[in-house]
């Protein structure tokens, strides 16, 4: 399993019985989770103190119980700073998991010695973006929401990266695609982290079962000369990362531009520590291709 286990600010405390304690700064969160199934034990006193519950509702959907939680609050990565604020879905703007990622990719980025152009899809709030751009990459940031846009480009600024290399696009990923092809525009890298379903900006439906392919194929002849990595990100229940890693060999050789370069395909799971038992919670699944430069 691949491990985000370099924050500072952020923990997740304990886990079980279907929720998980957290630490985002100063501020303790209890939020659903799917796979904490085993019984907690109630050791941390915190389990009764949260600042902020969210309680899922039979109905679908839920709310948070504020008990003392920021309407918004920052937290830090190294070098980069990101906005929080609770979300009617349950997240708070972020994925901590992910910062496993940003390493991975910074330190390619840096590696390589070279201006590195990445697409980023799916983009969220620009967690991957801004240490993209820390890293010394320019990126073209694309989502369909435009307030996750507008939450990306705070991020940026909090990080003190508004000066550098982005396109902040709200489109629908697959139309972006398809128009990059067309205009002949080539990145060194690749990013995706796919919801399960969406709608795009003119109502555009996304079904990760159909349209994960054709994007990963599509997203291959977008690739340049001398790619560095391709990432898929994916936290549908039900597809595992070896199913990930038959995705991306398959799309890699129908579309990638240059099939004489050697990549290394590897799938695993992300996850976090839990400080309470010294276990890892699994957050999801990832997809790297990394290329020979």
């Amino acid at each position: 399993m691949w491990v985000a286990n370099q924050w500072k600010e952020y923990e997740i405390l304990d886990c079980g019985d279907g929720e998980k304690l957290e630490r985002w700064g100063d501020v303790i969160l209890r939020r659903p989770d799917p796979q904490a199934i085993w019984p907690r034990t109630e050791s941390d006193a915190r389990w009764q103190k949260a600042d902020g519950i969210y309680h899922r509702s039979s109905k679908g959907g839920g709310e948070w119980e504020n008990r003392g939680m920021p309407d918004a609050w920052t937290v830090s990565y190294g070098a980069l700073s990101f906005h929080l604020r609770p979300f009617s879905f349950k997240h708070t703007g972020l994925f901590p998991e992910q910062a496993v990622n940003w390493d991975f990719m910074s330190s390619i980025i840096k590696e390589a010695k070279r201006p590195v152009r990445v697409l980023n899809l799916f983009a969220y709030t620009g967690g991957a973006t801004c240490a993209l751009l820390s890293a010394g990459a320019e990126v073209t940031h694309v989502d369909a929401s435009k307030g996750m846009v507008t939450a990306a480009k705070e991020n940026a600024q909090l990080s003190g990266l508004a000066e550098k290399k982005v396109r902040w696009l709200v489109d629908d990923c697959m139309k972006f695609v398809e128009r990059e092809i067309r205009r002949g525009n080539r990145y060194d890298a690749v990013l995706l982290d796919p919801p399960s379903y969406g709608r795009g900006p003119k109502g555009e439906i996304w079904k990760i079962e159909e349209g994960i392919y054709p994007l990963l194929a599509a997203c291959m002849r977008l690739l340049s000369e001398h790619p560095l990595f391709f990432i898929l990100n994916m936290y549908t229940t039900g597809l595992q990362p070896g199913t990930l890693a038959y995705l991306l060999r398959t799309a890699l050789t129908e579309g990638a531009p240059a099939p004489e370069k050697k990549a290394e395909i590897a799938a695993d799971e992300i996850g976090l520590p839990v400080t309470a038992s010294g276990s890892v919670l699994p957050c999801g699944g990832c997809g790297r291709v990394t290329f020979q430069t």
